[in-house]
């Protein structure tokens, strides 16, 4: 648990100082099926809670964090904290088919 509340800090020491959404990120958030703001995915930044910690990602250390958006609809962030920004990697909104009923456990197969 050290570790998460390692990376959470490092994702929002970084957010703090720029949120840089990468390509991938914009294009799920603007599929019509979802509509994720900015301002929801900030919400989830400053406000939700890492689920699964990335430490070994090709794309450096990163996140999994789940937080809440408009009308309590839950949404996933996969982030990772750079020295001089918060690259926003993806966002969705998770499908039960693959979670659990609290968000934040993967169903297994």
């Amino acid at each position: 648990m050290a570790a998460d509340k390692n990376i959470l800090e490092e994702v929002r020491k970084s957010a703090a100082r720029r949120i840089l959404f990468l390509p991938h990120a914009l294009h799920q958030m603007n599929a019509p099926e979802r509509m994720i703001s900015t301002e929801e995915v900030r919400q989830v930044v400053f406000h939700g809670e890492v689920i699964e910690d990335y430490p070994e990602d090709a794309r450096g250390h990163s996140c999994l964090m789940l937080g809440w958006g408009y009308g309590g609809r839950p949404i996933h962030v996969v982030c990772a904290p750079k020295s001089e920004y918060l690259a926003i990697i993806t966002v969705y909104i998770p499908h039960e088919a693959l979670w659990e009923s609290d968000w934040r456990t993967r169903k297994r197969r």
